[in-house]
C-alpha cells in the first residue's frame, strides 16, 4: 500500500469546485481512495464564521463562566454558543467541551477550528460530511473519506479519523471467519475508514503543510462483509451515558 499527498492545491475558498481542482493535480488509478481533510471541505462549502455570529444564550454565558472558573482561562461566551449551534448534545461541559454533531460524531468543540482559516476566527465541520463525500466521490470517480484530527480517550495525543465516507464500507467485519486455529471471530469489525483516515494524516500532517488531500493506493478491502455502521448508537453507548451522570471536580 501506498499513501502519497496531492501536491500544489491552492487556498480553498467557498465555492470553489474541490473535485475539479484534485483532479488537476492528481492522476487517479483504479483502486485509489481518496482522504481528504474536512478543512478543505468546510471552506468550500462555506463554513467559515465569526464569533460575532454567535450572539452568547444564557446557557453559553454559564458554560464560559464554569469553564474560566476550571481552567483559570478567559472564555469567550460567544465560542460556547457556537458549540452549542453545532451540537445535537454537550455530554461534558467542563473541563472541555465534547459535543455530539448532528451528524453523530463525538468530538471537542464540535470539531470548531480555530487554525488555518483566513479572513475568518472560526472554521465549521460541514454540515454532513458523508454528502460531501458522496458528491466528490461520484465527481471523481473514487471512494473519498472526509478525515478530521481528534483526541482519544485514555490516550494522550491525536489522530486522523472518518467523519464521512463514500465508495468503501465504513467497516470490514470479521465476524463469522476464522483465526489461524479455526476459531470463529464473533466480534471483530475492522473501523477501515478510520485506518485510512489516519494513515493519511501521517502524510498530509498537521499545522501549516498545505496538503489536506492524500490518496491512498493498493489497498484492498477484500473479500469480507462491509458495514456502514461507525458512530456508536447512543443506546448501545455505555461511555457516552456514564459522561452524563459524571460531574468534573477540581
Amino acid at each position: 500500500m501506498e499513501a502519497f499527498a496531492v501536491e500544489g492545491l491552492p487556498e480553498i475558498r467557498a465555492g470553489d469546485d474541490l473535485a475539479t481542482l484534485i483532479d488537476e493535480h492528481v492522476d487517479f488509478e483504479a483502486g485509489d481512495v481518496l482522504c481528504l481533510a474536512s478543512t478543505v471541505v468546510s471552506k468550500a462549502e462555506g463554513r467559515k464564521a465569526d464569533l460575532a455570529d454567535f450572539p452568547a444564550s444564557s446557557r453559553a454565558e454559564a458554560i464560559a463562566e464554569r469553564l474560566e472558573s476550571v481552567t483559570g482561562e478567559t472564555k469567550d461566551p460567544r465560542f460556547a454558543q457556537a458549540v452549542l449551534a453545532e451540537s445535537e448534545e454537550l455530554v461534558i461541559e467542563a473541563p472541555f467541551l465534547l459535543a455530539v454533531t448532528r451528524f453523530g460524531h463525538v468530538t471537542v468543540n464540535a470539531g470548531i477550528d480555530r487554525s488555518n482559516v483566513p479572513g475568518a476566527e472560526l472554521l465549521l465541520l460541514p454540515e454532513d460530511p458523508t454528502a460531501s463525500a458522496e458528491r466528490l466521490s461520484e465527481a471523481l470517480g473514487v471512494p473519498v473519506v472526509v478525515t478530521d484530527t481528534s483526541g482519544r480517550p485514555f490516550r494522550y495525543g491525536q489522530r486522523g479519523v472518518a467523519i464521512g465516507w463514500a465508495g468503501l464500507p465504513a467497516a470490514r467485519d470479521w465476524r463469522g471467519e476464522s483465526d489461524r486455529d479455526g476459531r470463529e471471530l464473533d466480534v471483530t469489525v475492522q473501523a477501515v475508514v478510520d485506518e485510512l483516515a489516519a494513515a493519511a494524516n501521517l502524510v498530509a500532517g498537521e499545522g501549516g503543510g498545505g496538503t489536506p488531500a492524500v490518496v491512498i493506493r493498493g489497498w484492498e478491502f477484500g473479500d469480507h462483509a462491509g458495514s456502514d455502521e461507525l458512530f456508536r448508537a447512543d443506546e448501545d453507548d455505555l461511555v457516552r451515558d456514564a459522561l452524563r451522570e459524571w460531574e468534573f471536580e477540581r
